[in-house]
């Protein structure tokens, strides 16, 4: 009897045990808006791997490019119940949430990519995703980014006076619609994957994009003239919902967040390597190319400052951080 007793509570407790692995075992679900070529969403499934081998194959994440999942704004409820694990976002929605982080759209807070990936990997950055647990509810692990911003227009832009009244695609957010208001253009929000389209039948008179995108996505083959003017930079964040967040073991948020910590350099090298390579191939299109710095957006400048210095109080230790890494 006492035999048959232990045999049964042994067999209990493997039960259990097998029970308890299962429940930590986890398909994360990772959203992004990017096309599954671009690199966001390659290191995305690269990220995928690397959890997956590191924990032995007891994780898998599942990827969802090209916003299979909704737009930003959306992904980012889903994360807020945790309906999504995980996601790759731009700032711009997260800017839209937590006003600081509109401070990292400054226009030319730093030179180029090079300088932005520094900003990106510095403590000052690192204060802004300490905000993100209690403001928004997610676990912000690092930065990523895409190009400097430049301007791809169906018609010459010479001057900054050639904005005026100019239908232009911005990513919806307020730091850069303010922006581009300031210039006199009409910032007009709309899906990346819409822009092609919209180029092509006049519902939009230029874009606001950076070399990856117009390359990977043709954009110019629709808008023959760019702007060259390296005028913003546009990080990426990687998350974890929160409320997964806290059903996971220490040792599970150790794994997860050094693997996509990784992933996220490996954003910000990529871009690095890349800049002067796309450059390079853009010039070598059959495209008008017009050069502009600060001066040419100087009243712009001037009118995005008086709205996002009160409302973005960290803009003034990035601003100093960015100077600091300028003169190193």
């Amino acid at each position: 009897m006492n035999r048959i007793k232990t045999l049964t509570l042994a067999c209990a407790t493997a039960t259990l045990a097998v029970s308890a692995m299962s429940a930590q075992a986890r398909d994360f679900r990772l959203g992004l808006i990017t096309p599954a070529q671009h690199l966001w969403s390659t290191e995305a499934e690269a990220f995928a791997q690397t959890l997956n081998e590191r924990s032995d194959g007891e994780h898998s994440v599942s990827v969802f490019p090209a916003q299979q999942l909704g737009n930003e704004a959306q992904m980012v409820q889903q994360l807020q119940t945790g309906a999504l694990d995980m996601a790759f976002l731009t700032i711009a929605e997260i800017s839209n949430r937590i006003p600081d982080f509109g401070a990292l759209y400054a226009p030319y807070l730093v030179d180029d990519v090079n300088h932005a990936a520094q900003l990106l990997r510095s403590d000052a950055a690192g204060e802004l995703l300490e905000l993100m647990p209690q403001e928004v509810g997610l676990i912000g692990v690092g930065y990523g980014m895409v190009g400097m911003r430049q301007v791809l227009s169906r018609d010459p832009i010479e001057s900054a006076d050639d904005l005026q009244g100019q239908r232009l695609r911005i990513t919806p957010f307020e730091p850069i619609r303010d922006f581009y208001t300031a210039t006199g253009a009409a910032p007009a929000p709309m899906p990346l994957l819409e822009v092609y389209d919209a180029l092509a039948n006049g519902q939009v008179d230029a874009i606001d994009m950076d070399f990856d995108s117009i390359l990977i996505l043709k954009f110019y083959e629709q808008a023959e003239n760019l702007l060259i003017s390296n005028h913003m930079m546009f990080p990426m964040v990687g998350v974890v919902s929160g409320r997964v967040w806290r059903e996971l073991s220490e040792d599970d948020r150790e794994l997860i967040d050094t693997a996509m910590a990784e992933h996220l350099e490996n954003v910000l090298v990529g871009f690095e390597e890349m800049d002067a390579a796309q450059e390079e191939e853009i010039r070598a299109l059959d495209i008008n190319i017009v050069e502009a710095d600060a001066e040419f957006f100087s009243d712009a400048i001037a009118q995005w400052e008086s709205i996002w210095a009160p409302k973005a109080p960290m803009l003034e230790t990035l601003r100093a951080e960015a100077e600091r890494l300028r003169d190193e």
